[in-house]
């Protein structure tokens, strides 16, 4: 037990140190550093080695922002193989759209708690 915290901790932490090394060294903006994340995640979904990472790592690979890739491309794929080319894009709606609509409902409730900046 204590094992799969240290490496959920390890991986999560190492793709937090190569985002913040994608601002700091070759210094992207955030919106370019996000979306090479997502990218990243996406091709590893892709060649089918994020999933052995996730089964390693647990949360250490799904809550980072290379997870929000990796759903994309994997709803695409097993919807694809379902139902043909107008899977490609269900799927990816199917299995992000709950994070995404949670994403805007808690901003949503967040900006009317808070004052904006700007």
């Amino acid at each position: 037990m204590l094992a799969m915290f240290f490496w959920a901790f390890v991986v999560g932490g190492f793709i937090c140190v190569i985002g913040q090394l994608l601002f700091d060294v070759v210094k992207l903006t955030p919106g370019h550093t996000l979306s090479l994340l997502v990218v990243a995640g996406a091709v590893l979904d892709g060649f089918g080695l994020y999933e052995p990472l996730v089964d390693f790592a647990g949360a250490g690979a799904t809550i980072p922002i290379t997870s929000f890739g990796n759903s994309l491309v994997h709803g695409a794929l097993q919807d694809a193989k379902a139902h043909g080319i107008i899977g490609v894009l269900t799927g990816m709606f199917q299995v992000t759209s709950s994070g995404i609509s949670a994403a805007i409902v808690f901003g949503f409730i967040g900006a009317l708690i808070f004052k904006p900046k700007g």
